[in-house]
């Protein structure tokens, strides 16, 4: 494919799909309740007062909010232990108006996070990171899906379509998004690499990719000489930049103006991978409900 300053990719906008996605959502809740007279319920935790997860986290419960679901919000102080914590959790897990449980991560230092993700029950752990639904993706078998590789997943099933035989280079190899992403692209029939700080001739491998994503939080990594011309490009990174005029601007892993003229597809940040978490999110408790009623009418 014949590529210059000319070409432009087609932006993916993530915007667009979780919008589309929110309205399916509102409307299934709709029929969720119909059906069992039940209105799905996520409770979300947040320890400490971190000003961006504070923003992140009634972000949350204002989204929640608009597809008809319950928001449940749990300020904690700080000083908060974890025993505190845990048995907090424990009251959620056997609260049945809750059908997703999420904690806010990072935690303060001295409460362990895996106790805590392992604490909530697999069918609640509506953010896919305990062990058990960590297990049923690396099986194969019907899990919660972490939500932002399930947004990547949905951005690009939309996109591509089948993607049987095409080369999947994952830059980023975190339980949060590039070992559960590279699971669900195998699951795909993608061929698939991982790449990480210690890959060498980590251009050599980007620049064999169909499917290039980049999860390190590391911005303008992948430069536009990364990139095979046509592949289609996932920037899951965000990192918030200080402009000389004293504000901020939010950007990617993927040096986004090179880039947009060698790919075929890109997504952009903001407005790519970004609005898909919280969509896929509110998709996650809505599974999560759809599970546990379908337990308690096996039950009775």
């Amino acid at each position: 494919m014949h590529t210059s300053s000319s070409h432009q990719a087609t932006l993916i906008d993530g915007k667009a799909y979780a919008a589309a996605l929110h309205q399916r959502i509102r409307q299934d809740v709709i029929d969720f309740h119909e059906l069992y007279g039940v209105t799905p319920g996520l409770a979300v935790v947040l320890v400490g007062n971190d000003p961006a997860s504070e923003i992140y986290v009634r972000n949350k419960a204002l989204q929640t909010h608009h597809v008809g679901m319950r928001s449940f919000m749990h300020m904690l102080p700080e000083t908060t232990s974890e025993s505190e914590l845990l048995d907090l959790i424990k009251q959620l897990n056997a609260d049945p108006a809750i059908h997703g449980i999420l904690v806010q991560l990072p935690l303060p230092s001295g409460i362990e996070p895996h106790r805590i993700i392992n604490t909530i029950l697999p069918e609640k752990d509506v953010d896919g990171l305990g062990e058990v639904n960590v297990g049923r993706l690396a099986s194969n078998r019907p899990s919660i899906i972490p939500c932002t590789p399930l947004g990547c997943l949905l951005l690009l099933r939309d996109q591509l379509g089948d993607m049987t035989g095409q080369h999947a280079v994952v830059i980023g190899c975190s339980h949060l998004v590039g070992k559960p992403l590279s699971l669900l692209l195998l699951a795909e029939g993608c061929t698939v690499s991982i790449a990480h700080i210690h890959t060498r001739n980590i251009e050599a491998l980007a620049k064999q990719a169909d499917i290039l994503v980049s999860a390190t939080g590391c911005h303008g990594l992948v430069r536009g000489t990364w990139i095979k011309p046509g592949a289609t490009v996932i920037d899951v990174g965000i990192t918030r930049l200080k402009t000389p005029d004293g504000t901020s601007r939010i950007v990617g892993d993927v040096a986004f103006d090179e880039a947009v003229h060698v790919a075929g597809r890109i997504t952009p940040v903001p407005g790519g991978v970004g609005p898909m978490t919280i969509a896929c999110l509110l998709e996650n408790t809505l599974t999560a409900a759809r599970l546990q009623m379908k337990e308690s009418s096996i039950c009775t």
